[in-house]
């Protein structure tokens, strides 16, 4: 597929994440992937808010740096319960602290998204949040699902597009697709507003 957009610009994500990738090519629009391999660790104090606002920008400017005729995509996750931080888990025993940390309560699934303009400098940067409600979970269940999901490449080691949704009492917010980690209803107004129209 040409991944130049109609006005000769070329869209990229800059994400390593497969499940960025899938989102994205729901819109049709033609892209392409440059990982940018940065640090992700988050900052003293920094709230999950401000980090993953952060990470997202770093990541587009990364890329950016790189092609100087695109718009670029860049976004980051994390799972915040309380203002802890639950970010990808290191191994299956972290995956079961997370799990157990998360039972019967609120977390909120925070995805920060940037859109920059390389030629210009312009960017565009947003956080959307997607709020879940773990079920109380026994410790059998969660060896069960995390036997059968393995979802440690997943913030809150939860995967909501698979086995995970069993896990989950009730969830709320403006954009589901924020809860996988990339909010295209807001994406697709930041394209707009560069002028790339979806439809």
């Amino acid at each position: 597929m040409n991944a130049t957009l109609e006005d000769g610009r070329r869209l990229i994500l800059a994400s390593g994440s497969a499940f960025r990738r899938t989102l994205l090519e729901r819109l049709g629009l033609p892209f392409e992937v440059d990982v940018p391999n940065i640090d992700e660790t988050a900052r003293i104090g920094e709230a999950p808010p401000d980090l993953v606002s952060r990470l997202a920008r770093e990541k587009a400017l990364t890329v950016a740096a790189r092609h100087s005729d695109a718009l670029v995509i860049g976004s980051d996750q994390v799972a915040d319960l309380d203002g802890e931080i639950l970010t990808k888990p290191s191994d299956h025993a972290a995956a079961v602290r997370q799990l157990q940390r998360s039972s019967g309560q609120w977390v909120a699934f925070r995805s920060g998204i940037c859109l920059l303009d390389a030629s210009s400098g312009g960017r565009q940067v947003d956080v959307v949040s997607y709020n879940v409600r773990f079920r109380d979970l026994g410790s059998s269940q969660i060896e069960h699902y995390l036997r059968r999901e393995r979802p440690y490449d997943c913030a809150g080691s939860f995967r909501s597009e698979g086995l995970g949704i069993v896990l989950l009492e009730s969830m709320s917010g403006e954009d589901p697709n924020a809860l996988i980690g990339l909010p295209l209803i807001r994406l697709v107004t930041m394209l707009s507003a560069e002028g790339v129209a979806v439809l």
